[in-house]
């Protein structure tokens, strides 16, 4: 047993030590869920002891910059928590913005597609949102589904009004939909070993890989996203900060109308959507 205070810092200095990005607050955050210590209770009571050897073991794993969400099993988003494991890409911040476009581009009573819905959490949060608004979410990955299904499950509210299923992009969607949205793979394939440990390492490539330029997923979703959306709907892809040209002409040159590149909150393009009129 020792002092929740000095245990904190003791895991401070271990990742410090290491390098790891953010370590006092990752260290924190892990004291927090594994010891189920608050921040007052550090403030109010320092010395009071905790059990050590569970803490230092996921302290060990962030050494090793598996990431804090696998470290924990979640992550949250949009106001929820999402359970999370490595066969899914961890929720981001940014893909916030994506979400909430699709959540405002959504009819009242409106039908959503969630392509490479990795752990579900923008199909859960966009039916969340819309109380009458139904969904789908597909991937190709088995492992991401069970994530996606779990995820599904925490909701009660979701439980008539969304399915996860597996399918090659459109290969056995069978509805049209009012928002087609998607975060697909869109990392250039030599650009993947240049990331952090915590991304190329730990999160699944099938979920990064976007080709050798990014863009392969792009280009099969358009080609094919006009005959699954309805007049009038609304295709958003969160895209690299860099493919808002390349991904704008795609679509444009499908014929989508009304196309339109949104910047982050860093000022960088992150997310591309337009409109299908039949």
């Amino acid at each position: 047993m020792l002092p929740a205070r000095e245990l904190l810092q003791k895991g401070i200095r271990l990742l410090t030590e290491a390098g790891i990005t953010d370590a006092e607050v990752d260290a924190r955050i892990l004291l927090e869920e594994i010891c189920h210590i608050t921040r007052t209770d550090l403030l109010l009571r320092p010395t009071q002891e905790v059990e050590e050897s569970q803490y230092l073991a996921c302290i060990e794993k962030r050494l090793r910059h598996i990431p804090l969400q696998h470290i924990l099993g979640k992550a949250p988003f949009m106001g929820h928590s999402f359970y999370v494991s490595d066969k899914v890409l961890v929720p981001r911040a940014d893909t916030e913005i994506l979400t909430e476009l699709a959540i405002n581009a959504l009819p009242a009573d409106g039908r959503v597609l969630d392509l490479c819905t990795g752990s579900g959490c923008i199909l859960c949060s966009v039916l969340l949102a819309m109380e009458m608004a139904t969904g789908e979410g597909i991937d190709i990955s088995v492992e991401a589904l069970e994530i996606a299904q779990k995820n599904l499950q925490q909701f009660p509210s979701l439980e008539n009004r969304g399915k996860v299923y597996q399918s090659n992009l459109f290969e056995n969607v069978e509805s049209t939909f009012d928002v087609i949205v998607s975060n697909p793979p869109y990392i250039c394939t030599d650009v993947i070993e240049t990331l952090s440990p915590e991304v190329k390492d730990h999160d699944p490539r099938l979920a990064l890989d976007g080709g050798v330029d990014g863009l392969d997923f792009y280009r099969s979703i358009i080609q094919q996203a006009g005959s699954y959306l309805k007049d009038g709907g609304q295709l958003l892809f969160e895209i690299g900060y860099d493919q808002g040209m390349a991904v704008s002409n795609l679509m444009t040159e499908k014929g989508f109308v009304e196309v339109t590149v949104i910047k982050d909150y860093a000022g960088l393009d992150r997310v591309v959507k337009g409109i299908w009129l039949k």
